[in-house]
């Protein structure tokens, strides 16, 4: 009996002690935030100003909304009213030039490569939503819809938009007081549509397949003057301040001549100016005929301005950097106007102060390569001056009058918000929104990403940001973040793009959970100059670029507080791709991997249609192209992979995952899968971020915790 006794009381001891320990690890999961708590962060596109207004798109938790603030630099004001997380997106955000009215698109894909007027259904309802122009009073009250389409243009009197629809040109007044209407009649696919700054004419390009034509309609005539055309590809018309005069790009026409696939060469462009009285056109710049002098591929490209009637301001990389440089109208006097081994990108000109604003990767800390900064130069004096420093990202600039700036700003604890700036002194600015913030975010978690450098095995220098919380263990797991593009640079705060400001958070929260965390900067990517950006042997000709993630993978596996055979990867897109490169060529490195809509096939620029005239090394180049596909080495893949993929991806087509997963499927490997049914490459619906959020973190913690 007292044997029995005795037994009792253990085993009530026992579910005693049970009841302990799972009281003390529901306490401690409480004491880590919950994933969904990362992510409330709003998310900000869109910035524009004009008539001493600043307006930009606010997304909170998949409510869209336009917040506007004046040149007084007030507290964000909301002036539209969508509730919802309907996944339709708002974009092409302008104000017209009186201050009184913004207009913007709702609808559609604007981050990927359909057409951008194909509407977007990722909540599958029955009735498939529009991709619609609307106008909406500064004041706010109900938004006017003012047709179907998109890439709005105020005019300058602000009194009508012009926008794109199917090609073609459409016209309606901003009070929607009548119907939109056809702009006009012509062949070919019309972009780059330019109002005068009179805004009785139209500048446009018109692609006609292998040619293309600068355009100009004219209120009250008949017909289309055609600018100078010729057989090459004319696009981007920019007009002097006093429309008498038109600027443009021209580069080659379409040729079916088939040269080597492998050997790069140079792609020429070059900037020319027309007369509106004679329609005629000279060359008054040719871009430099070596690679670094070939067609800029960052942010604007050609980032051609017209800044004031005697200055055009333009952007190339021929010095190794991609930097900004004046001319005059008739060609002399070039200057170049920022130098240093940094970019510049998002520019804005202001043509009534002879002033540049744009964003770089420089300033006083010597880690400044992975930020942004906001700098501004004088067009007469030729001087740069950087108007915000420190260790926060200032982005996206934007004149307000002549003494403001609008941008966005962002530090490491700080999701990413408007601000507005005075251009006569350094870090003197206001943020605009720091109200719409949640307090549930977690920041106090947050730790501060440090730059690494490492080296790659075949000699590349990369940068890296290292997130881990300084807790004193060893035998951690790790996880390799490799980011899309991949003309990206992941940065040392919060991203400004909200496809990374997520990334960004789901790092902070792997950090959290005890994760140290890698994001490599791998070469394709911008801001480490031109041959970083193009390097040999990479993208299908090689896949180089993958030496960067492995030399990353080992960095993580060598330090002491790493267990190495806990390190895992994961990315979307081109990071996808390079995930399952990893996966397929050194499962010895990484024990698991989440490959997100990724890239998984490389096809080489072979047309194999051709009967009778092939590339000398068009057979080579197939094989390069194959053996830079993740798929070359599925046969030694062993690590186990979550596959997600939206089935409605407009950047990397849904097969690229149904073709791996098959293939992994007949080799036994280790895959599981989460397919999102008319959602995109963005996640357009919150909800879907969530979801693909949490099944990343869970399955890296079901094979590395």
């Amino acid at each position: 009996m007292n044997y029995i006794k005795n037994s009792i009381h253990k085993i009530i001891a026992l579910v005693l002690l049970w009841g302990v320990l799972g009281y003390a690890t529901d306490a401690l999961a409480q004491n880590n935030p919950p994933i969904e708590d990362y992510l409330l962060y709003p998310q900000i596109t869109g910035l524009t100003s004009n008539g001493g207004m600043l307006a930009w798109v606010m997304n909170e938790q998949g409510r869209r909304n336009i917040y506007v603030s004046s040149e007084k630099g007030e507290e964000a004001r909301k002036i539209t009213s969508y509730k919802s997380d309907d996944g339709q997106e708002i974009t092409n955000v302008s104000v017209s030039a009186d201050g009184k009215w913004v207009v913007y698109v709702r609808g559609g894909g604007h981050g990927g490569n359909w057409s951008a007027t194909a509407s977007v259904n990722p909540e599958s309802k029955i009735i498939q939503p529009g991709v619609s122009v609307w106008s909406v009073p500064i004041t706010g009250g109900k938004p006017i819809k003012l047709g179907n389409g998109s890439y709005p243009r105020v005019s300058p009197n602000s009194d009508e938009v012009i926008f794109s629809r199917s090609g073609n040109l459409y016209i309606a007044p901003i009070d929607g007081s009548i119907n939109s209407k056809k702009l006009f009649a012509t062949k070919g696919t019309v972009r780059h549509a330019q109002w005068s700054p009179s805004g009785d004419k139209v500048a446009f390009s018109v692609s006609r397949t292998t040619h293309a034509f600068i355009g100009v309609f004219s209120k009250g005539k008949k017909n289309i003057d055609w600018v100078s055309p010729s057989f090459d590809r004319d696009t981007y018309p920019n007009w002097s301040p006093d429309g008498k005069h038109l600027a443009f790009i021209r580069t080659p026409g379409t040729t079916k001549e088939l040269d080597s696939i492998l050997v790069r060469k140079h792609a020429p462009w070059e900037i020319r100016v027309a007369s509106l009285a004679t329609l005629e056109s000279e060359r008054i710049y040719k871009a430099p005929e070596t690679q670094e002098g070939s067609v800029p591929t960052t942010h604007g490209r050609y980032n051609l301005n017209w800044v004031r009637n005697d200055r055009i301001v333009y952007l190339s990389y021929e010095d190794g950097w991609p930097h900004l440089y004046g001319i005059n109208p008739d060609g002399s006097n070039t200057v170049q106007l920022t130098k240093g081994d940094y970019m510049v990108e998002q520019i804005s000109v202001s043509s009534d102060l002879g002033k540049v604003l744009f964003a770089a990767n420089t300033g006083d800390l010597k880690d400044d390569i992975d930020r942004r900064h906001i700098g501004m130069c004088d067009i007469d004096k030729f001087e740069v001056k950087m108007l915000t420093s420190g260790e926060g990202i200032e982005s996206s600039p934007f004149f307000v009058n002549s003494q403001k700036y609008g941008f966005l700003s962002s530090t490491y604890d700080r999701p990413v918000i408007p601000a507005m700036g005075n251009i006569n002194s350094l870090n003197d600015y206001t943020l605009l929104a720091e109200n719409r913030i949640p307090s549930e975010i977690p920041t106090s978690t947050f730790v501060q990403p440090k730059q690494v450098v490492f080296q790659s095995e075949d000699g590349y220098t990369v940068h890296g940001q290292l997130f881990e919380k300084d807790d004193g263990k060893t035998n951690k797991p790790a996880v390799v973040f490799v980011h899309g593009g991949p003309q990206r640079q992941i940065l040392l705060a919060w991203d400004h793009s909200p496809y990374y400001a997520h990334s960004y958070a789901l790092n902070q929260y792997f950090a959290n959970l005890g994760y140290v965390v890698l994001s490599v900067n791998y070469r394709l990517g911008i801001g480490y100059g031109y041959h970083f950006h193009k390097p040999p042997n990479s993208h299908r000709w090689g896949g180089s670029e993958y030496n960067d993630v492995l030399a990353g993978g080992k960095y993580l596996q060598e330090l002491s507080q790493v267990d190495p055979s806990k390190v895992g990867i994961y990315g979307g897109s081109y990071g996808g791709y390079l995930t399952a490169m990893g996966l397929a060529r050194n499962s010895d490195v990484f024990a698991v991997g989440v490959d997100i809509h990724g890239v998984h096939t490389r096809v080489p620029s072979s047309p194999h249609d051709a009967l009778f005239e092939k590339a000398p090394d068009a057979a080579k180049a197939d094989q390069v192209a194959w053996e830079s596909s993740p798929i070359a080495y599925v046969d030694s893949w062993k690590s186990p992979v979550l596959l997600i993929h939206g089935d409605e991806d407009r950047n990397v087509g849904f097969g690229h995952s149904v073709d791996l997963l098959q293939r992994l499927r007949k080799r036994n490997v280790p895959v599981q899968s989460l397919v999102i049914p008319d959602d995109t490459h963005h996640w357009l619906l919150y909800r879907n971020l969530i979801r693909v959020s949490k099944a990343t973190v869970e399955f890296m913690q079901e094979h590395l915790d």
